[in-house]
């Protein structure tokens, strides 16, 4: 167990990093260079969110204290920003790379998308963070 749990932990970790550290990179930049991360991004959330469960799993399982109802909200919050990212994200890149529509109007929706995810990510980040602690 020690072995899967290292495994699941460090998979979540770099997903994570990456997840969020592109949605604030994009979201300062105003959604430059989405079209290229919007679907990296989808792919790394899903590893997070997956290896998150899991760990869930291994560490918390038959139990729902303080620590638990923290962790639970800040994938609640992944979760949104995640369902934000993959409502908005391809559609716009979609638009992009057919060279349909505006395309500033299209890169702006991928900048909103990121923008809201960041903000939730963020809540998230410091709900792993703190969970701990409470």
């Amino acid at each position: 167990m020690q072995t899967a749990l290292v495994i699941a932990l460090s998979l979540h970790v770099l997903s994570s990093v990456f997840w969020a550290g592109s949605s604030l990179a994009l979201a300062r930049t105003g959604g430059a260079g989405g079209e290229q991360l919007v679907f990296p991004q989808l792919g790394a959330a899903t590893i997070a969110i997956l290896t998150g469960g899991y760990l869930g799993h291994l560490v918390h399982a038959g139990s729902f204290g303080t620590t638990e109802q923290v962790l639970a909200f800040g994938a609640v919050c992944a979760l949104i920003g995640v369902g934000v990212q993959a409502a908005i994200g391809p559609r716009a890149v979609l638009t992009l790379r057919r060279g349909a529509g505006d395309p500033a109007d299209a890169r702006s929706r991928i900048a909103t998308a990121q923008r809201v995810a960041a903000g939730l990510l963020g809540i998230a980040a410091l709900c792993m963070g703190a969970a701990r602690y409470i």
